[in-house]
């Protein structure tokens, strides 16, 4: 018993434990401890892997000298913080690479650009044309400008009354489009064939049903037209007519068929079309006619000068035109003034004493006992046009000028200011006719356009009964095809006629509007 519980008491007595010296930590420094930031990876990856030293009872005669490493350290700050302080008070170092920019050198300049045959200085004095042309022509022969190559074919085409537009002609009738309702393509569907016949559904042409009924006498009401309307409206949208003027159009066609009675052998699709296309013939006929070459020769008695203002938004060709214009009259045995009045648009008033020159050239005056036909009054830019206009009237008035043509800025029809400025020359000068100068490549616009420049001029001139627009002037008609709807939306809007179409870049390519040939255009499917 005795001898069990002592080995028990010696069981259960503590594991003595070690003193420092015989630890593992006595063996590490200062100097260990300290992290080196310039080791590589290399060094880094080999401190994971450690040797595990079996630790060895140390004498106290083997401890290390624990002074002689803290001086170290001591040593190894202070150097530290004096390589710090050298740093930061030396001057900042320019990077490698980089080669210091010499003092003296001058800023660069964009250089520019040389081009190819692009002439030197020498050849300025010979390429400016900006010095004023007098209006008998004078300056042209000091500056020694050679004479214009022009096309001597086209004098003599434009005698007389403008021509009118060729009207295509009709081999065929254009089929007419089916309608397609969902109640007519339902029956199309059910049955195309009845006892071995095709059904009238089967049959119908480009309105569809719209031929029911076909003989006998037939009231047409408004379910009858509707569907023929809706496809006739689409129609004029796709040929550029206004939505809303197709929309009045269509109305108006309709409260003027219903309830009346069809005839044998008439069909309410031929009867709407029929409808459709006199009533555009009506409306791009003019209500009175515009003659110019006899209201020309009656200024002529009166021994006053025929004024035609041009007016329109950006980019249509007023200028253009009015050159055309110019040669017509020319023609037609007129001496011509055109008033610069574009004194806005960079370039305007080169480009109209281009075209005197080239007119005079088509027309010289040895050709009309030494007279100059055309000539043109310019003051520059940035002058006002109402008082430029008004010194070309007075100066046509003392030459015995019979026609001014006056050629304005373009301007958008929300520009006030410019609006202001066209109000009033038309206002100050009174001009015989106001034309307004558009594009036939319009749609909706045209009625924004034309609505806006009467309310302007009606609006700014402060009268009781303003001067508008008179007529209108259709450019880039050879280039719509058969899409003539803005001749319908501007003449609706306006019930002014179109005086002039322009079909073309030559000063032949000018036109009267033929009300038929327009019409026919536009109902063609």
């Amino acid at each position: 018993m005795m001898s069990r519980k002592r080995a028990g008491s010696k069981r259960k007595l503590p594991k003595k434990m070690k003193s420092y010296e015989q630890s593992s930590k006595s063996q590490k420094t200062i100097a260990s401890m300290i992290i080196d930031k310039k080791g590589s990876e290399k060094a880094s990856a080999t401190k994971v892997v450690k040797e595990v030293k079996i630790p060895v009872p140390v004498t106290p005669s083997q401890k290390p000298d624990v002074t002689q490493n803290d001086d170290t350290m001591i040593d190894q700050i202070a150097m530290n913080r004096q390589k710090f302080f050298e740093k930061q008070q030396a001057k900042p170092k320019q990077k490698e690479g980089k080669s210091p920019k010499p003092m003296n050198e001058s800023k660069k300049t964009k250089q520019a650009r040389q081009w190819e045959n692009g002439g030197t200085n020498r050849d300025t004095k010979s390429l400016d044309f900006s010095d004023a042309l007098t209006l008998d022509g004078s300056a042209e022969q000091q500056n020694g400008i050679q004479e214009v190559a022009t096309d001597q074919n086209l004098v003599g085409k434009m005698r007389g009354e403008i021509k009118g537009m060729e009207i295509e002609s009709e081999t065929e009738e254009s089929e007419m489009e089916e309608v397609a309702t969902d109640t007519d393509t339902k029956k199309k569907k059910k049955g195309r064939l009845t006892n071995g016949k095709p059904t009238v559904a089967a049959s119908s042409g480009w309105f569809g049903n719209a031929f029911k009924g076909l003989v006998g006498s037939k009231i047409i009401s408004h379910e009858d037209m509707a569907p023929v309307l809706d496809k006739m409206k689409d129609h004029l949208i796709a040929k550029n007519v206004a939505a809303d003027i197709a929309d009045k159009l269509c109305q108006s066609i309709s409260t003027k068929l219903e309830g009346k009675v069809l005839g044998t052998f008439s069909g309410v699709a031929n009867t709407v079309k029929v409808s459709l296309t006199d009533a555009c013939v009506q409306i791009l006929s003019p209500k009175r006619r515009i003659d110019i070459l006899r209201d020309v020769m009656e200024a002529q008695r009166m021994k006053h000068p025929y004024t035609i203002t041009f007016c329109g938004v950006n980019g249509v060709g007023k200028s253009t035109n009015l050159a055309k214009v110019t040669f017509w009259l020319v023609e037609n045995g007129f001496r011509v003034l055109i008033a610069a009045c574009d004194t806005f648009r960079a370039g305007a008033v080169e480009q109209l004493r281009t075209h005197t020159r080239h007119l005079n050239a088509l027309h010289p005056p040895a050709k009309h006992d030494g007279v100059q036909m055309v000539q043109l009054y310019e003051k520059g830019y940035g002058k006002d046009a109402a008082g430029i206009a008004m010194e070309a009237i007075n100066y046509a008035r003392d030459t015995r000028m019979d026609v001014v043509l006056v050629d304005t800025a373009g301007r958008m029809q929300d520009n006030e200011p410019l609006m202001r400025s066209l109000a009033k020359l038309i206002k100050v000068n009174r001009p015989d006719l106001v034309l307004f100068v558009g594009e036939a490549l319009v749609g909706n616009e045209a009625v924004d356009q034309l609505v806006k420049f009467n309310q302007a001029l009606a609006d700014h001139s402060n009268m009781e009964n303003p001067q508008l627009i008179d007529g209108i002037v259709l450019t880039k008609f050879d280039t719509i095809d058969d899409k003539v709807g803005a001749a319908i939306s501007m003449t609706y809007i306006t019930g002014q006629p179109i005086v002039f179409v322009g079909t073309g870049q030559t000063y032949t390519d000018l036109k009267s509007l033929n009300a038929r040939a327009v019409v026919h255009s536009l109902m063609k499917a």
